[in-house]
């Protein structure tokens, strides 16, 4: 849902300073449903952040943590998806956009040394502007698909390891095909979670 709603968001989207904050204003009053795209793919990023918590929850409830690839793989994709999000609340560029890119960029200054060299290196500048809107519209746009195949890496280790066993009793006696029974089962809690951002939309 998010790569999709993003896909057509970015066909109206302009990576300007001038014309950014327009363009969304654009989105949400001139194109068709532009305001259900534009708000299913905000709100979704949410609910995509409440599944990813319960997530790790569950993770260190099972103690996950033991299977130490599959592990760290999750956790390079839960930062990679927090930057991800985070280049996209700065994208509107409205006053919230602008002030959420400064402080938390300029956070990295805190790093001796290099902090300041690497802050202005993010900016493209010697402050948030044009270029770091555009570098971070470039990023924001990629690494979804970066984040597709981390999950794909992500699935394989865990096809190694095995997730929904917390008891670690082999059980191979117990297992039953994922076709249809879990099909059926994802099928149904995705159309959930498209009938609650639905209804928050």
């Amino acid at each position: 849902i998010q790569i999709l709603t993003g896909l057509f968001l970015a066909m109206h989207y302009t990576a300007d300073t001038a014309t950014a904050f327009s363009s969304v204003t654009h989105i949400c009053r001139d194109v068709n449903y532009g305001w259900l795209i534009r708000y299913m793919h905000a709100n979704g990023a949410s609910m995509f952040f409440i599944c990813l918590f319960l997530h790790v929850g569950r993770g260190l409830y099972y103690g996950s943590y033991m299977y130490i690839e599959t592990w760290n793989i999750g956790i390079i994709l839960l930062f990679t998806i927090m930057a991800t999000a985070f280049m996209g609340y700065v994208l509107p560029w409205g006053q919230m956009s602008f002030w959420g890119a400064t402080v938390i960029t300029n956070l990295l200054s805190a790093i001796p040394y290099i902090g300041t060299t690497l802050v202005e290196w993010i900016w493209g500048g010697f402050s948030v502007d044009k270029a770091t809107l555009t570098r971070f519209f470039a990023f924001h746009f990629i690494l979804p698909f970066i984040i597709a195949a981390l999950v794909m890496v992500h699935l394989l280790f865990l096809h190694e390891t095995g997730s929904s066993n917390p008891s670690g009793i082999n059980s191979d006696a117990d297992k039953i095909p994922f076709h249809p029974y879990y099909t059926i089962k994802d099928i149904l809690g995705l159309l959930l979670l498209i009938f609650l951002l639905m209804s928050l939309v």
